[in-house]
């Protein structure tokens, strides 16, 4: 098991909260960006530095997801790709991608990209604050623990 973050948006608090995770947990914890990320060091971290190409970060992430592993992104087309491959999602605001949820989530990001390709104005998420950052962690632990356990107890499903 490993813990994939797209570290390009995913905000300093949140990644600070992983690398604190991984430490505790013992779990390899993978950063990939276009760009260094400051701060990401440590015996479980890893920055992967993608090409600046167009979808280059996702497409390493994509690749490396496994079943099992845990991903950080709040890229929806991303979170579907890895969702396919096996991986818990969740994004830097504790929303929890399934295999349920995701195809409504696809549905009205591609809305939202076509309005704004077609001029229409629309409203960015909120600063990310505490409540946002309390969010992430509750259902980061809550998926992190449950994916441990599985990894220890294969059975556990």
């Amino acid at each position: 098991m490993k813990i994939l973050v797209d570290a390009d948006s995913c905000p300093a608090a949140a990644r600070e909260l992983v690398l604190r995770a991984a430490v505790r947990t013992g779990t390899q914890a993978i950063f990939a960006a276009n760009r260094i990320i400051p701060g990401i060091t440590g015996e479980y971290a890893q920055m992967l530095l993608c090409p600046a190409e167009e979808g280059a970060a996702d497409d390493r992430l994509a690749g490396m997801a496994q079943h099992g592993d845990l991903a950080v992104t709040r890229d929806i087309p991303l979170a579907s790709r890895l969702l396919e491959r096996g991986a818990a999602v969740l994004d830097d605001r504790g929303c929890i991608y399934t295999a349920e949820n995701i195809r409504e989530k696809l549905s009205l990001r591609n809305f939202t990209v076509s309005l704004a390709e077609n001029g229409f104005a629309f409203e960015r998420s909120a600063a990310y604050g505490k409540r946002e950052l309390k969010a992430f962690a509750g259902s980061f632990d809550k998926l992190l623990g449950k994916l441990k356990r599985q990894t220890a107890d294969p059975s556990s499903g």
